[in-house]
């Protein structure tokens, strides 16, 4: 006795939902209905739709770490990647566009009648050096992906922009107690990036990981700043202390209201930053308030004449 096992032409053959020109025998185990094969996503038991899985997936809750940053396997680190570019393209347009150096970077005297200098001189570098840009790219790849985890993406570029601006103010800040020069220049990621190693400390510590290792990263750099010419320690030590403050209130805030200390605690941090800035340049010497009474044009003959010695 022999049975026909051919296609009955009667019955028309199941089709992909999504792919409605494509004939798929294969059934999701969730809702039954036909998926094709790029359509099949494999489960714990046999194969789902990708609807299914999206569905499935709106459906679990997400998995956060003790500080509130979700959980993505397999994620990339969108905000230090973002970052890293916009360095990179500073960098480049530091090479070829005339006076863009000149347009972004820092001094105090400057940062008076144009406060972007606080954090756009953070995405700048010394053009005559290349190592100045790779370490510092090399060092926010060290910590930045691994503290985006952690706090979460908006918190860690809010933490990293903050650190920053907080670097600059030291700088202002020394300026007007006579330790450093009101002319001087800044520039360089480094500042916000030892906001980064800060806040790593905090982090590791408040989750009871050993910290040693960022402590000994902190120490020696923090050495290098005082010992080494050029670099600007102001910088570094504002940068280090905002990153350190903010990711404190990150780390200690209750479960309950986290979300309110992530935009309360920035704030308080900017408003005493701008007390910084205010009681800086209130005590600026009569020839800084001079300058800045002076035009453009003869500001920047002013700028030409100390560069040339004056």
């Amino acid at each position: 006795m022999s049975e026909n096992l051919s296609p009955d032409p009667t019955v028309e053959a199941p089709v992909c939902p999504r792919h409605p020109d494509r004939v798929s025998y294969v059934r999701c185990q969730r809702c039954g209905r036909p998926a094709c094969p790029d359509c099949q996503r494999p489960a714990a038991v046999g194969i789902q739709c990708v609807d299914c899985v999206r569905d499935a997936a709106r459906g679990t809750r997400s998995v956060r770490t003790r500080f509130g940053g979700v959980v993505h396997p397999g994620a990339r680190p969108v905000g230090t990647l973002a970052i890293i570019a916009l360095c990179v393209v500073a960098y480049v347009a530091q090479w070829t566009i005339d006076g863009f150096t000149d347009r972004w970077y820092y001094t105090p005297i400057d940062g008076h009648e144009e406060p972007w200098r606080f954090l756009t001189a953070a995405f700048l570098h010394s053009p005559s050096s290349f190592f100045h840009i790779l370490l510092n790219m090399v060092a926010l790849w060290a910590v930045g992906p691994y503290l985006e985890v952690q706090l979460g993406r908006v918190r860690y570029v809010t933490l990293y922009l903050m650190s920053a601006v907080g670097g600059s103010c030291v700088v202002l800040a020394t300026a007007a107690l006579g330790w450093s020069d009101w002319r001087g220049g800044v520039v360089g990621a480094s500042g916000a990036i030892f906001g980064l190693f800060g806040a790593t400390f905090v982090v590791m510590w408040r989750s009871g990981h050993p910290a040693q290792g960022i402590l000994g990263i902190i120490g020696v750099n923090m050495v290098f700043s005082f010992l080494v010419p050029g670099i600007s320690w102001q910088g570094h030590l504002g940068g280090l202390v905002t990153g350190a403050l903010l990711a404190a209130a990150y780390a200690f805030a209750p479960a309950a209201r986290r979300r309110l200390v992530a935009v309360v605690a920035p704030v308080l941090l900017a408003v005493l930053l701008l007390v910084v800035v205010q009681w800086a340049y209130g005590t600026a010497p009569e020839w800084v308030q001079l300058y800045w009474q002076a035009t453009a044009d003869e500001q920047r003959a002013i700028w030409n004449y100390w560069l040339g010695g004056g």
